[in-house]
Protein backbone atom coordinates (compact mmCIF):
# COMPACT_ATOMS: atom_id res chain seq x y z
CA UNK A 1 0.00 0.00 0.00
CA UNK A 2 1.49 3.28 -1.24
CA UNK A 3 1.47 5.89 1.95
CA UNK A 4 -0.52 8.76 0.81
CA UNK A 5 -1.76 9.81 3.80
CA UNK A 6 0.29 12.58 4.53
CA UNK A 7 -1.06 14.26 0.84
CA UNK A 8 -4.42 13.50 2.09
CA UNK A 9 -4.13 15.52 4.78
CA UNK A 10 -2.59 18.04 2.17
CA UNK A 11 -4.92 17.94 0.01
CA UNK A 12 -8.23 18.71 2.62
CA UNK A 13 -5.90 21.80 3.82
CA UNK A 14 -5.92 22.93 0.39
CA UNK A 15 -9.28 22.75 0.17
CA UNK A 16 -9.94 24.52 3.18
CA UNK A 17 -7.33 27.67 2.13
CA UNK A 18 -8.65 27.62 -1.18
CA UNK A 19 -12.29 27.76 0.28
CA UNK A 20 -11.32 30.85 2.52
CA UNK A 21 -9.37 32.84 -0.81
CA UNK A 22 -13.28 31.93 -2.98
CA UNK A 23 -14.63 34.13 0.75
CA UNK A 24 -12.42 36.90 0.15
CA UNK A 25 -12.54 37.07 -3.53
CA UNK A 26 -16.21 36.81 -3.90
CA UNK A 27 -15.99 35.14 -7.78
CA UNK A 28 -19.65 36.12 -8.78
CA UNK A 29 -19.11 39.82 -7.36
CA UNK A 30 -16.28 40.00 -9.70
CA UNK A 31 -18.00 38.52 -12.84
CA UNK A 32 -20.74 41.09 -12.24
CA UNK A 33 -18.08 43.86 -12.19
CA UNK A 34 -16.38 42.33 -15.23
CA UNK A 35 -19.76 42.02 -17.16
CA UNK A 36 -20.59 45.82 -15.91
CA UNK A 37 -17.04 46.90 -16.77
CA UNK A 38 -17.73 44.99 -20.67
CA UNK A 39 -20.96 47.45 -21.22
CA UNK A 40 -19.16 50.60 -20.69
CA UNK A 41 -16.31 49.30 -23.20
CA UNK A 42 -18.33 48.62 -25.39
CA UNK A 43 -20.28 51.95 -25.60
CA UNK A 44 -19.35 53.93 -28.81
CA UNK A 45 -18.16 57.26 -26.75
CA UNK A 46 -16.12 55.18 -24.53
CA UNK A 47 -13.23 56.18 -25.94
CA UNK A 48 -13.43 60.10 -25.66
CA UNK A 49 -12.44 60.10 -22.32
CA UNK A 50 -8.80 58.19 -22.88
CA UNK A 51 -7.82 58.30 -19.49
CA UNK A 52 -10.89 57.24 -18.21
CA UNK A 53 -10.84 54.04 -20.66
CA UNK A 54 -7.59 53.15 -19.44
CA UNK A 55 -8.38 53.14 -16.12
CA UNK A 56 -11.45 51.03 -16.64
CA UNK A 57 -9.18 48.61 -18.93
CA UNK A 58 -6.81 47.97 -16.68
CA UNK A 59 -8.98 47.07 -13.75
CA UNK A 60 -11.04 45.02 -15.79
CA UNK A 61 -7.47 43.21 -17.07
CA UNK A 62 -6.98 42.99 -12.87
CA UNK A 63 -10.31 41.33 -12.64
CA UNK A 64 -10.09 39.11 -15.29
CA UNK A 65 -6.27 38.02 -14.14
CA UNK A 66 -7.30 37.18 -10.47
CA UNK A 67 -10.59 35.24 -11.96
CA UNK A 68 -8.36 33.39 -14.01
CA UNK A 69 -5.77 32.45 -11.05
CA UNK A 70 -8.18 31.38 -8.67
CA UNK A 71 -9.84 29.49 -11.62
CA UNK A 72 -6.31 27.39 -12.42
CA UNK A 73 -5.73 26.95 -9.09
CA UNK A 74 -9.30 25.31 -8.00
CA UNK A 75 -8.92 23.20 -10.96
CA UNK A 76 -5.12 22.27 -9.85
CA UNK A 77 -6.11 21.22 -6.76
CA UNK A 78 -8.77 18.71 -7.78
CA UNK A 79 -6.58 17.34 -10.57
CA UNK A 80 -4.46 16.85 -7.29
CA UNK A 81 -7.29 15.22 -5.70
CA UNK A 82 -7.56 13.23 -8.57
CA UNK A 83 -4.29 11.91 -8.79
CA UNK A 84 -3.87 10.83 -5.55
CA UNK A 85 -7.18 8.67 -5.59
CA UNK A 86 -6.02 7.32 -8.75
CA UNK A 87 -2.02 5.89 -7.40
CA UNK A 88 -4.20 4.49 -3.81
CA UNK A 89 -6.62 2.82 -6.33
CA UNK A 90 -3.58 1.22 -8.88
CA UNK A 91 -1.17 1.45 -6.69
CA UNK A 92 0.85 2.71 -9.01
CA UNK A 93 4.33 4.10 -6.91
CA UNK A 94 5.27 6.24 -10.24
CA UNK A 95 2.86 8.64 -9.51
CA UNK A 96 4.28 9.28 -6.00
CA UNK A 97 6.80 11.93 -7.06
CA UNK A 98 4.67 13.90 -9.32
CA UNK A 99 2.13 14.16 -6.42
CA UNK A 100 4.61 15.28 -4.10
CA UNK A 101 6.23 17.83 -6.79
CA UNK A 102 2.67 19.01 -7.57
CA UNK A 103 1.51 19.28 -3.79
CA UNK A 104 4.74 21.79 -2.98
CA UNK A 105 3.56 23.83 -6.34
CA UNK A 106 -0.20 23.92 -4.88
CA UNK A 107 0.84 24.96 -1.55
CA UNK A 108 3.29 27.57 -2.82
CA UNK A 109 0.66 28.88 -5.20
CA UNK A 110 -2.47 29.16 -2.56
CA UNK A 111 0.16 30.86 -0.16
CA UNK A 112 0.72 33.30 -3.33
CA UNK A 113 -2.59 33.95 -3.52
CA UNK A 114 -3.48 34.78 0.10
CA UNK A 115 -0.33 36.90 0.57
CA UNK A 116 -2.48 38.71 -2.33
CA UNK A 117 -5.83 38.74 -1.02
CA UNK A 118 -3.70 40.78 2.52
CA UNK A 119 -2.81 43.49 0.87
CA UNK A 120 -6.18 45.68 1.66
CA UNK A 121 -4.44 48.91 2.06
CA UNK A 122 -5.80 52.40 0.73
CA UNK A 123 -2.96 52.45 -1.70
CA UNK A 124 -2.00 48.83 -2.14
CA UNK A 125 -3.19 48.63 -5.59
CA UNK A 126 -1.45 52.03 -6.35
CA UNK A 127 1.72 52.27 -8.74
CA UNK A 128 4.73 52.50 -6.90
CA UNK A 129 8.08 55.01 -7.17
CA UNK A 130 10.97 53.83 -5.91
CA UNK A 131 14.11 55.99 -4.71
CA UNK A 132 17.41 54.74 -3.57
CA UNK A 133 20.02 56.78 -1.92
CA UNK A 134 23.76 55.69 -1.28
CA UNK A 135 24.82 56.38 2.44
CA UNK A 136 28.17 57.06 3.88
CA UNK A 137 30.90 55.25 2.40
CA UNK A 138 31.57 56.32 -0.90
CA UNK A 139 32.63 54.12 -3.90
CA UNK A 140 31.40 51.20 -2.07
CA UNK A 141 28.06 52.31 -0.93
CA UNK A 142 27.53 53.86 -4.28
CA UNK A 143 28.35 50.43 -5.70
CA UNK A 144 25.51 48.60 -3.49
CA UNK A 145 23.00 50.93 -4.20
CA UNK A 146 23.73 50.09 -7.76
CA UNK A 147 23.68 46.28 -6.56
CA UNK A 148 19.85 47.18 -5.16
CA UNK A 149 18.61 49.10 -8.21
CA UNK A 150 19.64 45.55 -10.56
CA UNK A 151 17.91 43.39 -7.63
CA UNK A 152 14.71 45.22 -7.43
CA UNK A 153 14.49 45.62 -11.05
CA UNK A 154 14.73 42.10 -12.21
CA UNK A 155 12.54 41.42 -9.06
CA UNK A 156 9.71 43.57 -10.50
CA UNK A 157 10.09 42.00 -14.28
CA UNK A 158 10.06 38.46 -12.66
CA UNK A 159 6.65 39.31 -11.79
CA UNK A 160 5.89 41.11 -15.08
CA UNK A 161 5.61 44.39 -13.65
CA UNK A 162 6.96 47.53 -15.78
CA UNK A 163 9.97 49.69 -15.02
CA UNK A 164 10.72 52.85 -15.86
CA UNK A 165 13.90 54.85 -14.88
CA UNK A 166 13.06 58.55 -13.60
CA UNK A 167 16.40 60.00 -12.61
CA UNK A 168 19.43 58.33 -12.08
CA UNK A 169 22.76 60.39 -10.17
CA UNK A 170 26.16 58.27 -11.21
CA UNK A 171 28.98 57.54 -9.02
CA UNK A 172 31.84 59.68 -8.96
CA UNK A 173 34.28 56.35 -9.96
CA UNK A 174 31.52 53.27 -9.94
CA UNK A 175 27.80 52.78 -8.94
CA UNK A 176 25.65 55.12 -8.26
CA UNK A 177 24.83 57.79 -6.11
CA UNK A 178 20.70 58.10 -6.58
CA UNK A 179 18.26 56.67 -8.72
CA UNK A 180 14.59 57.04 -8.92
CA UNK A 181 12.35 54.53 -10.49
CA UNK A 182 8.64 53.77 -11.36
CA UNK A 183 7.06 50.50 -11.47
CA UNK A 184 3.72 49.73 -12.94
CA UNK A 185 2.01 46.42 -11.85
CA UNK A 186 -0.87 44.94 -10.04
CA UNK A 187 -0.55 45.60 -6.29
CA UNK A 188 3.04 47.52 -6.98
CA UNK A 189 2.90 49.47 -3.39
CA UNK A 190 1.42 46.98 -1.51
CA UNK A 191 4.40 44.36 -1.87
CA UNK A 192 6.90 46.83 -2.30
CA UNK A 193 6.35 48.83 0.93
CA UNK A 194 7.67 46.23 3.06
CA UNK A 195 11.15 47.00 1.29
CA UNK A 196 11.25 51.04 2.53
CA UNK A 197 14.14 51.36 4.98
CA UNK A 198 18.06 51.11 4.89
CA UNK A 199 19.69 48.17 3.71
CA UNK A 200 23.43 46.48 5.21
CA UNK A 201 25.95 44.87 2.79
CA UNK A 202 29.15 43.62 4.75
CA UNK A 203 31.60 41.96 2.27
CA UNK A 204 35.37 42.42 1.37
CA UNK A 205 34.86 45.42 -0.33
CA UNK A 206 36.77 44.94 -4.69
CA UNK A 207 37.68 48.70 -4.23
CA UNK A 208 39.51 47.82 -0.90
CA UNK A 209 43.55 47.28 -2.41
CA UNK A 210 44.05 45.84 1.26
CA UNK A 211 40.78 43.37 1.11
CA UNK A 212 39.60 44.67 4.46
CA UNK A 213 36.03 44.16 4.74
CA UNK A 214 33.73 47.31 4.30
CA UNK A 215 29.94 47.88 5.87
CA UNK A 216 27.93 49.57 3.08
CA UNK A 217 24.33 51.38 3.53
CA UNK A 218 21.64 52.34 1.19
CA UNK A 219 18.26 53.26 1.61
CA UNK A 220 15.13 52.85 0.06
CA UNK A 221 12.11 54.96 -0.30
CA UNK A 222 8.38 53.64 -1.79
CA UNK A 223 5.80 55.74 -2.27
CA UNK A 224 2.57 55.24 -4.20
CA UNK A 225 1.91 56.93 -7.28
CA UNK A 226 -1.35 58.40 -8.78
CA UNK A 227 -2.87 59.76 -11.89
CA UNK A 228 -4.47 62.23 -10.60
CA UNK A 229 -5.42 64.11 -7.37
CA UNK A 230 -7.01 61.64 -4.66
CA UNK A 231 -9.27 62.35 -1.86
CA UNK A 232 -8.76 65.54 -0.11
CA UNK A 233 -5.70 66.02 -1.26
CA UNK A 234 -5.06 69.53 -3.01
CA UNK A 235 -1.82 71.41 -3.90
CA UNK A 236 -0.99 75.28 -3.69
CA UNK A 237 0.91 75.85 -6.92
CA UNK A 238 2.09 78.99 -4.61
CA UNK A 239 3.78 75.86 -2.36
CA UNK A 240 5.71 74.77 -5.09
CA UNK A 241 9.08 76.15 -6.48
CA UNK A 242 9.96 74.60 -9.96
CA UNK A 243 13.14 74.49 -11.16
CA UNK A 244 13.98 73.16 -14.50
CA UNK A 245 17.48 72.16 -15.95
CA UNK A 246 19.50 69.97 -18.53
CA UNK A 247 19.49 66.64 -18.54
CA UNK A 248 22.28 64.81 -16.91
CA UNK A 249 22.57 61.63 -18.92
CA UNK A 250 23.08 60.21 -22.08
CA UNK A 251 20.15 61.40 -23.95
CA UNK A 252 20.86 62.48 -27.46
CA UNK A 253 20.66 66.06 -29.22
CA UNK A 254 17.75 67.11 -27.70
CA UNK A 255 17.46 66.17 -24.33
CA UNK A 256 21.17 67.80 -23.08
CA UNK A 257 20.13 70.85 -25.58
CA UNK A 258 17.27 71.96 -23.62
CA UNK A 259 16.49 72.64 -19.82
CA UNK A 260 13.68 69.52 -20.28
CA UNK A 261 14.27 68.01 -16.64
CA UNK A 262 12.16 69.17 -13.89
CA UNK A 263 13.12 69.41 -10.37
CA UNK A 264 9.52 70.63 -7.89
CA UNK A 265 10.02 71.23 -4.23
CA UNK A 266 7.01 71.79 -1.87
CA UNK A 267 7.99 74.78 0.81
CA UNK A 268 5.85 73.70 3.48
CA UNK A 269 7.33 69.97 3.96
CA UNK A 270 10.19 70.50 1.69
CA UNK A 271 9.78 67.60 -0.14
CA UNK A 272 11.72 67.40 -3.32
CA UNK A 273 10.57 65.32 -6.46
CA UNK A 274 12.93 65.27 -9.90
CA UNK A 275 12.68 63.28 -13.09
CA UNK A 276 14.45 64.21 -16.35
CA UNK A 277 13.97 60.43 -17.65
CA UNK A 278 11.02 62.32 -20.60
CA UNK A 279 12.00 64.44 -23.45
CA UNK A 280 9.62 67.14 -22.67
CA UNK A 281 9.44 69.24 -20.07
CA UNK A 282 5.69 69.20 -19.75
CA UNK A 283 5.84 65.47 -19.39
CA UNK A 284 8.78 64.97 -16.73
CA UNK A 285 6.42 68.12 -14.95
CA UNK A 286 3.50 65.87 -15.05
CA UNK A 287 5.89 62.48 -13.43
CA UNK A 288 6.93 65.07 -10.80
CA UNK A 289 3.74 66.24 -9.85
CA UNK A 290 2.56 62.26 -9.75
CA UNK A 291 5.43 61.59 -7.14
CA UNK A 292 4.64 64.59 -5.55
CA UNK A 293 1.54 63.66 -4.93
CA UNK A 294 2.61 60.25 -3.48
CA UNK A 295 4.81 61.77 -1.41
CA UNK A 296 2.20 63.79 0.19
CA UNK A 297 -0.73 61.23 1.15
CA UNK A 298 2.48 59.20 2.14
CA UNK A 299 3.36 61.73 4.99
CA UNK A 300 -0.25 62.22 5.91
CA UNK A 301 -0.32 58.85 6.71
CA UNK A 302 2.51 58.85 8.54
CA UNK A 303 1.18 61.69 10.59
CA UNK A 304 -1.51 59.81 11.51
CA UNK A 305 0.49 57.16 12.52
CA UNK A 306 2.09 58.62 14.80
CA UNK A 307 -1.09 60.60 16.30
CA UNK A 308 -2.15 57.36 17.48
CA UNK A 309 1.62 56.30 18.43
CA UNK A 310 1.27 59.48 21.19
CA UNK A 311 -2.10 58.18 22.11
CA UNK A 312 -1.20 54.52 22.88
CA UNK A 313 2.08 55.76 24.74
CA UNK A 314 5.50 56.20 23.86
CA UNK A 315 7.86 53.83 21.43
CA UNK A 316 11.35 53.27 21.39
CA UNK A 317 13.29 55.16 18.87
CA UNK A 318 14.44 53.46 15.21
CA UNK A 319 18.17 53.72 15.67
CA UNK A 320 21.17 52.89 14.07
CA UNK A 321 21.02 49.04 13.87
CA UNK A 322 17.22 48.43 13.19
CA UNK A 323 17.83 48.01 9.30
CA UNK A 324 15.14 46.25 7.60
CA UNK A 325 17.38 43.69 6.10
CA UNK A 326 21.39 42.75 6.27
CA UNK A 327 23.26 40.83 3.22
CA UNK A 328 25.91 39.39 5.08
CA UNK A 329 28.62 38.27 2.71
CA UNK A 330 31.48 38.12 4.84
CA UNK A 331 32.38 36.90 7.39
CA UNK A 332 30.86 33.64 6.25
CA UNK A 333 32.50 30.91 9.08
CA UNK A 334 31.14 31.07 12.51
CA UNK A 335 33.80 31.10 15.30
CA UNK A 336 33.38 30.42 18.98
CA UNK A 337 33.86 33.23 21.09
CA UNK A 338 34.51 31.18 24.20
CA UNK A 339 35.04 34.39 26.48
CA UNK A 340 31.62 34.98 25.99
CA UNK A 341 30.17 31.64 24.54
CA UNK A 342 28.31 33.70 21.68
CA UNK A 343 28.85 32.67 17.80
CA UNK A 344 30.78 34.91 15.86
CA UNK A 345 31.63 35.02 11.39
CA UNK A 346 34.18 37.80 12.56
CA UNK A 347 37.31 36.01 12.79
CA UNK A 348 39.57 39.19 13.22
CA UNK A 349 37.45 40.65 15.96
CA UNK A 350 37.66 37.04 17.98
CA UNK A 351 41.41 37.02 17.46
CA UNK A 352 41.57 40.37 18.52
CA UNK A 353 39.66 39.78 22.12
CA UNK A 354 36.66 41.94 20.49
CA UNK A 355 32.79 40.97 20.12
CA UNK A 356 31.15 42.19 17.12
CA UNK A 357 27.46 42.77 18.34
CA UNK A 358 26.43 44.21 15.21
CA UNK A 359 27.56 40.89 13.51
CA UNK A 360 26.70 38.61 16.27
CA UNK A 361 23.39 40.15 16.15
CA UNK A 362 22.50 39.32 12.55
CA UNK A 363 23.82 35.82 12.97
CA UNK A 364 21.48 34.93 16.29
CA UNK A 365 18.05 36.12 13.75
CA UNK A 366 19.60 34.38 11.24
Amino acid sequence: MIPLDEYKMNLGEFGERLEECRTALNPEQMQQEIRALDEQMAAPDFWNDVDNANKLNQRARQLQNKLERYNKLKSRVDDLGALIEMAEEEEDDSLVDEIKSETAAVNAALSAMRLEQMLKGQYDNSNAVLSLHAGAGGTEAQDWTEMLYRMYTRYCESRGWTVRELDMLDGDEAGVKSVTFEVDGENAYGYLKAEKGVHRLVRISPFDASGRRHTSFSSLDVTPIFDDDTGDLKIDPDDLRVDTYRSSGAGGQHVNKTSSAIRITHLPTGIVVQCQNERSQIQNRETAMRMLRGKLLELQEREREEQMAQIKGEMKKIEWGSQIRSYVFQPYTLVKDHRTGFENGNIQAVMDGELDPFIHAYLVQS
